[in-house]
C-alpha cells in the first residue's frame, strides 16, 4: 500500500466511524507516524508506506474510531505558537482559551514586570504563554491534579519558560502569597455543571472530570477563587478567567459584589463570551 493509499483508506475509516473532521485527523496522525504533512503526502503519495509504520497507523485509527481524542494519541498539541506535551488526565489545550490568553496580554502590556498567579493551571497553556510574551514576570501555576502537573512542569521546560510552578488545591496554598501583591489573577476553571458531564460528546468523556466539573450550577471554582483569593490582588489588580457560554452575567455579578471594576466580556470568534477581565478596587 503506497502513502496515498494509506492516507485516503485512513480517512474512510474516521469518516464512518463518525468522528467530526476526518481530513484534519488524518493530517495529524500522518504527520506524527510518517512526519510528512499534507504537501509531503502529496508529493510522496506513490511511495510505498512501511509496514511497521501502517501497523502503528491501524493501532491509531482504533483508538481514534473508539473516541479517544487525536491530542492524546499523538501526544501533543498546539496553542498560540507553541507546543505542549499531553495525555490521558491533561485537559487538552482549546483555541477558546486564546481569547482570555490575549485578554491578558492586553491587560498586562504597561506592567511587564507584573506578578501573575495560574490558578487550575493543567497543562500550563497560560502560565507558559505568558511568560514567553512577558520575560522579566513573576508567573506561578498552581495544579491540584497530580498527572496534569507532571505535564505542566514538563511542558515549562520544553517552552523555556522559567516559571514557578505549585502542587495544590487552589484551596490550600492561598496563604502562600501576600495580601495586595498580584498584578494578575488568572484562571480557566473547571465549569460544567455536573449532570451535564454524561452528555459531553464522546472525545471529551476521555478528557479529565477533575478540570471540567464546575459542581452542580457550574459555579463553584468562580465563587472560591473570588472569595479566596481577590485579597492577594494589588489595588487596580486584575482578574480575567475563561468562561463556559452564559455565564458572564452571573459571575460579573459576584465579581461587582467583591469589589471589582471596569468588568468586561471578551467574544470568542462564535460571538460567545468566552472570557471576562475586571480590575480590584475594594
Amino acid at each position: 500500500m503506497n502513502i496515498k493509499e494509506a492516507f485516503n483508506l485512513t480517512k474512510q475509516k474516521l469518516q464512518k466511524a463518525g468522528v467530526s473532521d476526518p481530513a484534519f485527523d488524518t493530517v495529524y496522525l500522518f504527520e506524527h507516524i510518517f512526519s510528512l504533512s499534507r504537501t509531503d503526502i502529496t508529493v510522496y503519495g506513490d511511495k510505498v508506506a512501511d509496514e511497521s509504520k501502517l501497523n502503528e497507523l491501524s493501532e491509531c485509527v482504533k483508538r481514534r474510531t473508539e473516541g479517544e481524542p487525536v491530542q492524546y494519541i499523538i501526544g501533543k498539541w498546539y496553542f498560540m505558537g507553541n507546543t505542549f506535551e499531553v495525555a490521558p488526565g491533561v485537559l487538552i489545550p482549546r483555541d477558546d482559551t486564546e481569547v482570555l490568553v490575549n485578554a491578558c496580554l492586553n491587560l498586562l502590556k504597561n506592567r511587564k514586570s507584573a506578578k501573575i498567579v495560574d490558578l487550575c493551571s493543567g497543562s500550563g497553556i497560560i502560565a507558559i504563554t505568558l511568560k514567553k510574551h512577558f520575560e522579566n514576570a513573576y508567573v506561578c501555576a498552581v495544579e491540584k491534579s497530580e498527572t496534569a502537573y507532571s505535564y505542566l512542569t514538563k511542558n515549562a521546560q520544553l517552552n523555556d519558560a522559567f516559571i514557578k510552578a505549585i502542587h495544590a488545591d487552589l484551596y490550600d496554598c492561598v496563604d502562600e502569597f501576600e495580601d495586595g501583591s498580584l498584578d494578575l489573577l488568572v484562571s480557566n476553571p473547571p465549569y460544567i455543571k455536573s449532570d451535564e458531564i454524561p452528555t459531553l460528546q464522546r472525545e471529551v468523556q476521555f478528557e479529565p472530570t477533575l478540570a471540567l466539573d464546575g459542581g452542580k450550577d457550574g459555579y463553584d471554582f468562580y465563587k472560591g477563587i473570588i472569595s479566596l483569593w481577590s485579597r492577594k490582588l494589588k489595588v487596580n489588580g486584575f482578574i480575567a478567567f475563561e468562561l463556559g457560554e452564559g455565564q458572564f452575567e452571573y459571575v460579573r455579578e459576584l465579581l461587582k459584589k467583591a469589589g471589582f471594576t471596569d468588568i468586561r466580556g471578551y467574544l470568542d470568534l462564535g460571538g460567545t463570551i468566552r472570557a471576562l477581565s475586571a480590575i480590584y478596587n475594594p
